[in-house]
C-alpha cells in the first residue's frame, strides 16, 4: 500500500517498568458513581451506562510534574478524575468474567471538560464532542501492569486543585464494575488492544483556573500532577 501523505504518529503512553503503551481508540464512562450522576442531575439508579469517546491523540503521558496550555474555546475548564483501564486483548458481546486476562494495566487518568460548551450543548440538545474531545483532554498517569498491582476493585480515588481537596471517592463506590462496563461497551463495539477506557468520576467535579496544578491519584494506582496554563 501507498501512502500518499504520512502516516500520523500513534500516540503512546508510558509504562511503569519501561515501554509504551499504544492508544487505539479512548472511551469514556459517564456517571458511573452515584453522588456525581445526582451532582450532574442524573439518576443514579443502574440504568445501563453511558458511553463517549475522545481522539485516540487526545490521551497523553504525564510522567513527574506534567504541563499543558489553558484549552481554547472555553472559560469554564473541569477536572474529572478517573481510573483508566487499557486492553491488551478484546473482542464482542463479551461476558464480565473474560476480562481478567485482557486487561494490560491500570493508571490514573483526568477527563477534562470544557464545561461551558457541554452546558449550551445540552441545551439546545447537540453533540458534545468538543467539550470533551479536545487536545490534550485526557491527561494520564503511567500505567501500572496487572502483574504489578493487580486488579484494584477498591480503594481511595482524589484530587486536589492548588492544594484544595476537590474529589474524594472510592473505586467500590463505581455503579458499574470495570468487568461490568468493558462487557456492556463489547456489545457496541468490538474492543482490541490498545484500546484505553475511563470508568467515570466520583463527585466534586468543577473548575480548574488558568495556571492551576492539579494533583490527583487511586490508592494502589499512583498519581498525576499537572500544571494547567
Amino acid at each position: 500500500m501507498s501512502l500518499v501523505i504520512p502516516a500520523p504518529e500513534i500516540p503512546t503512553l508510558a509504562v511503569s517498568g519501561g515501554g509504551r503503551f499504544p492508544v487505539r481508540r479512548v472511551f469514556c464512562v459517564g456517571r458511573n458513581y452515584a453522588a456525581h450522576a445526582r451532582e450532574m442531575g442524573g439518576d443514579p439508579s443502574r440504568e445501563p451506562p453511558m458511553f463517549f469517546t475522545k481522539p485516540a491523540d487526545a490521551a497523553w503521558s504525564v510522567e513527574g510534574e506534567g504541563e499543558m496550555p489553558f484549552p481554547v474555546r472555553t472559560g469554564d475548564l473541569h477536572h474529572e478524575v478517573e481510573l483508566a483501564v487499557a486492553l491488551r486483548a478484546g473482542g464482542s458481546d463479551l461476558y464480565a468474567g473474560e476480562f481478567t486476562g485482557m486487561i494490560f494495566g491500570y493508571g490514573v487518568a483526568l477527563d477534562l471538560t470544557r464545561r461551558d460548551l457541554q452546558r449550551v450543548a445540552k441545551e439546545r440538545r447537540r453533540p458534545w464532542d468538543m467539550a470533551k474531545g479536545f487536545d490534550l483532554s485526557a491527561p494520564v498517569g503511567l500505567l501500572h501492569p496487572v502483574d504489578q498491582i493487580g486488579h484494584p476493585s477498591a480503594g481511595r480515588i482524589w484530587l486536589e486543585v492548588d492544594g484544595e481537596l476537590r474529589q474524594e471517592g472510592d473505586l467500590a463506590d463505581q455503579i458499574w464494575s470495570v468487568p461490568e462496563l468493558l462487557a456492556e461497551l463489547s456489545t457496541y463495539v468490538t474492543l482490541r488492544a490498545g484500546d484505553l477506557v475511563l470508568t467515570g468520576t466520583p463527585s466534586g467535579v468543577g473548575p480548574i483556573p488558568e495556571g492551576g496544578r492539579v494533583r490527583a491519584g487511586i490508592l494502589g494506582v499512583g498519581e498525576l500532577s499537572l500544571r494547567v496554563g
